[in-house]
C-alpha cells in the first residue's frame, strides 16, 4: 500500500493554542479554522482546540461542519453571509456575522430582533488600507453607532495587510485609523490581531485575537522560523522510498532531463508528487529530511513521484522520508517554491492517508 501520510499532532496544536494564551492573556481567542483548518483537517483539529473561546471560518458551510461535529463555541463568519437566504441558517446555528458592506447590513436588519434575542455579536469590518473588505473610516462610525442604537452588540474588526513586515508605513496608518474608530465608538469590543500582530503588538490584543497560521506551527514571518517563535509544527507529511537507482556521471533524472549527474550517485524514488499536494516548481534547491538529515530533491517533481539524492546515506527501500514537518519546516519548502507555508498546507489533496498522533 502506498505510504504517503499526513500526521496531525494534537499535542502540538494544543501547545500552540497555549502560546496564544501566553502572548494574549487577557483576550479571548478566535481560532481560525477556515479552509479545512488550513489544510490540516477540521475533524482532526477541533478537539485539540477545544479550549478556544471561539472559531473563525470563511463561510456558512465551514461553520455548519463545526456544528455537526458537536462544538458549541461561538463561530464568526469572517466574510459574512453571501445571500439573504443564509440568515435563517445563521440564526438556527448561533453564528456571528462579520459585516463589511451595505447589503449585508440590510440583510441583518431584516432579522434584527431574532439576532439580538440570541445574544449574537455583530463584527463590523474596517477597511483601513487593505482594500478588500470593510467600511471606510468615513462610513464605519455611523454604521456602528446606528447598530448600537438598534440594540446590537458590536465588535470593531480590522485586518493588517503588513503585520509581518517591520516598519511598513501602512501598519501605523492602519493602527491610527483603528484607534480613531474605536475611540469614536466607545464603548465597543475590538479585534485586529492576526498571528503576526499577536507576536508584534501585544498592546493591540484588545478583546479578541484571531490566530491562524501560528496555531498550525508555521511562521507568519519570512525571517523567523517556527522554532524561533516557540511554536510546534502540527502537520508532518511523509512518504517512503519505493525504488533505488545507481547512476553514472552524465545520466539524467526525471521529466525533461533537467537534472544531469556530474558524478556517480545513488538516487531514491519516493512515492509523492504534485498529485498529493507536494509542490512541483522550485526557485532554489529543495530538500526532504531522512533521519533528520537534509536530502536534496533532484529532477522534476512528477504527479506521483520525486527523486532524491541518497548518496552515502543508509536509505533502503521502505525508508520514511519527511517532506515537511519537525525537521524540514513547511515554510522552508515554501520559500524554495517561491510561496508561503499557508499555500502548501491549504492545497494538500485528499490522496495521502491522514492519522492523528
Amino acid at each position: 500500500m502506498r505510504q504517503a501520510t499526513v500526521y496531525i499532532d494534537s499535542e502540538a496544536l494544543q501547545y500552540n493554542l497555549n502560546r496564544v494564551k501566553q502572548l494574549a492573556p487577557t483576550a479571548k481567542i478566535v481560532s481560525m479554522v477556515k479552509a479545512n483548518a488550513y489544510g490540516h483537517g477540521v475533524k482532526d483539529c477541533l478537539a485539540a482546540l477545544g479550549s478556544t473561546d471561539a472559531f473563525g471560518v470563511a463561510c456558512l458551510e465551514e461553520a455548519l461542519e463545526i456544528r455537526a461535529l458537536g462544538f458549541q463555541q461561538p463561530i464568526t463568519l469572517i466574510e459574512g453571509i453571501f445571500s439573504l437566504d443564509e440568515m435563517p441558517i445563521v440564526l438556527d446555528n448561533q453564528l456571528e456575522l462579520m459585516i463589511h458592506h451595505q447589503q449585508q447590513l440590510d440583510w441583518l436588519r431584516l432579522y434584527k430582533d431574532q439576532y439580538i434575542q440570541k445574544g449574537l455579536k455583530v463584527w463590523v469590518k474596517l477597511n483601513s488600507g487593505m482594500n478588500r473588505l470593510g467600511f471606510k473610516v468615513s462610513d464605519i462610525i455611523d454604521v456602528i453607532q446606528s447598530l448600537k442604537a438598534d440594540g446590537f452588540q458590536c465588535v470593531l474588526a480590522m485586518h493588517f495587510a503588513n503585520a509581518d513586515v517591520d516598519h511598513h508605513p501602512l501598519n501605523e496608518l492602519q493602527k491610527q485609523q483603528f484607534l480613531q474608530v474605536k475611540e469614536a465608538c466607545s464603548p465597543i469590543l475590538a479585534s485586529c490581531c492576526n498571528s503576526a500582530a499577536i507576536f508584534k503588538w501585544p498592546e493591540l490584543n484588545f478583546d479578541f485575537v484571531r490566530p491562524g497560521i501560528m496555531l498550525y506551527g508555521a511562521s507568519p514571518f519570512a525571517d523567523q522560523s517556527a522554532h524561533d517563535l516557540d511554536i510546534r509544527p502540527v502537520m508532518t507529511f511523509t512518504a517512503e522510498i519505493i525504488a533505488l537507482n545507481h547512476i553514472q556521471a552524465g545520466e539524467s533524472v526525471g521529466y525533461g532531463s533537467t537534472f544531469i549527474s556530474e558524478q556517480e550517485m545513488d538516487i531514491a524514488i519516493v512515492s509523492i508528487g504534485y498529485g498529493d499536494g507536494y509542490p512541483r516548481a522550485y526557485l532554489t534547491q529543495n530538500y526532504v529530511s531522512i533521519h533528520g538529515q537534509a536530502t536534496p530533491v533532484i529532477g522534476r517533481v512528477a504527479m506521483d513521484m520525486i527523486a532524491i539524492d541518497v548518496t552515502g546515506l543508509n536509505a533502503p527501500i521502505g525508508t520514511v522520508v519527511e517532506l515537511w514537518g519537525k525537521h524540514r519546516l513547511v515554510d522552508d519548502v515554501a520559500t524554495a517554491n517561491g510561496t508561503i507555508g499557508y499555500e502548501l498546507l491549504c492545497r494538500m489533496t485528499g490522496r495521502p492517508k491522514r492519522k492523528k498522533i
